[in-house]
């Protein structure tokens, strides 16, 4: 089989346990490994963690960072980083199908669009009018149902066990 048909399915990760965003970067690990170009983007955060490291083997598409919570901002303020969500997801797309990318991800798109930072009707369409052979994965918590019926795998991470339920705070390297 020919690579660029091997490509072109939809992921989510989703639940509420550890390891949703280090999921996808090990399918760019692995793509990447097999020479497949991957290119990502985060929403929601600041990009201040263990996961954006130095040499990545993949295109990091940085967006406005996102230092505080959503629940914390002004109308002003989520009314900027909604069209700053809005636009970099429309400028990932095109980026993806402009420059020949096999795999993208949307690390906490599932979160931003809860939020309604990022239209659920335009993730849709661009999910829907992707290029064939570009694989595309979606993180976050709780996915709309039509991502849910659009997604080829829908991967639920939950938590059995967590240090923090026993008072242990996250830590450099591995929780962020």
């Amino acid at each position: 089989m020919d690579k660029k048909n091997a490509f072109g399915l939809i992921h989510i990760y989703c639940g509420d346990g550890k390891g949703k965003t280090t999921a996808a970067v090990g399918l760019c690990v692995r793509a990447s490994g097999r020479g497949n170009k991957c290119l990502w983007t985060s929403f929601l955060k600041d990009y201040d963690s263990g996961e954006f490291f130095g040499q990545l083997p993949f295109t990091l598409y940085r967006g406005e960072p996102v230092r505080q919570f959503v629940f914390t901002m002004t109308e002003e303020q989520k009314q900027a980083t909604a069209q700053e969500h809005t636009k970099r997801l429309q400028a990932v797309f095109d980026k993806a199908a402009a420059e020949g990318f096999d795999l993208l991800v949307l690390d906490e798109s599932i979160a931003s669009c809860n939020l309604g930072l990022i239209p659920l009707e335009l993730l849709v369409q661009l999910l829907k009018e992707k290029p064939a052979g570009l694989e595309v994965v979606l993180t976050g918590r709780d996915p709309k149902p039509e991502l849910v019926e659009l997604a080829h795998y829908v991967s639920e991470i939950r938590p059995l066990k967590h240090p923090y339920d026993s008072g242990i705070p996250s830590r450099e390297g591995i929780e962020n």
